[in-house]
This record gives structure tokens, sequence and C-alpha cells, in this order.
């Protein structure tokens, strides 16, 4: 891309929840979705290509262990020459942070109860997004 730092937006989205109207106990209402993000601004700098295994390595390690009792892959099980040709397929950069801006959507419109009513279906939802929504809507 550039030899040179380069500005760089990148959106970090956290969890999001659909939240159905039923969910309030109050009528007229309409569905929503509820969600937290954050912004990064900074600027993008390259790094030197010879810091990207050690990179890839310390990456591939803290996922890899979440797997347990899989024996964690180790790139050293890759063969000859193979990890080097994949490697200069990726463009290593740091972001040097800028600022930060957060953005949320918690039903915060609503009032303690309606907001609490709607926490309560959205915790007995399966999915890990509608249960993080639910304990932000109630922290």
């Amino acid at each position: 891309l550039a030899d040179a730092p380069l500005p760089a937006l990148i959106a970090v989205s956290g969890p999001d929840a659909y939240v159905s109207p039923d969910w309030y106990g109050v009528e007229d209402q309409v569905p929503t979705w509820n969600y937290v993000a954050v912004h990064l601004r900074g600027r993008l700098e390259p790094l030197p290509e010879d810091a990207l295994r050690g990179h890839v390595d310390a990456l591939s390690a803290e996922h890899e262990a979440r797997l347990l009792p899989k024996t964690p892959w180790v790139s050293g099980k890759m063969s000859d020459g193979a990890m080097p040709r994949m490697l200069r397929m990726i463009l290593p950069f740091r972001l040097q942070i800028a600022a930060v801006e957060g953005t949320w959507k918690l039903n915060q419109n609503k009032t303690d109860a309606v907001r609490a009513a709607a926490a309560d279906q959205l915790a007995q939802q399966a999915e890990a997004g509608a249960q993080a929504i639910a304990r932000l809507m109630r922290g």
C-alpha cells in the first residue's frame, strides 16, 4: 500500500441483537436493533515484514489455546517454504490510535421498566450477542 503512514478509520462491532416490540410490555412499539460499536481513528503504519511471523505465531497460539484439548497448530507443522510463501501475501500494519468514538443503542430512550422487560427476553435468547446486549441494558 504505502511506505508512509496513512489516515484510517476502523469500525469495531460489538454485540448486537434484534428487539421485538412484543417484549416491551407496552403498546404501539416497533421492532429495533440494539448494538455497541467503536470507531478507531488514527494512522496506519507499515510494519517491517520480519515482524509478521512473530505476530502470526502469537495470534495463532492465543486462538489455538481456546480449542483445547485439541493439540495446538503451530507454524512449524508447515512444509519447508510454505509459511514464507503465505506470509508474503499479508501486509503487516499497526494502527496508531488518535481517537476512540463509542456508540451504542440500548433502548436508553425507554423507561427502566420497559428496558428491563426487553432485557429479560434478550437474556433468554440462544445467541451470545443477545445475552451480552441484555447484560449491557441492565448495567
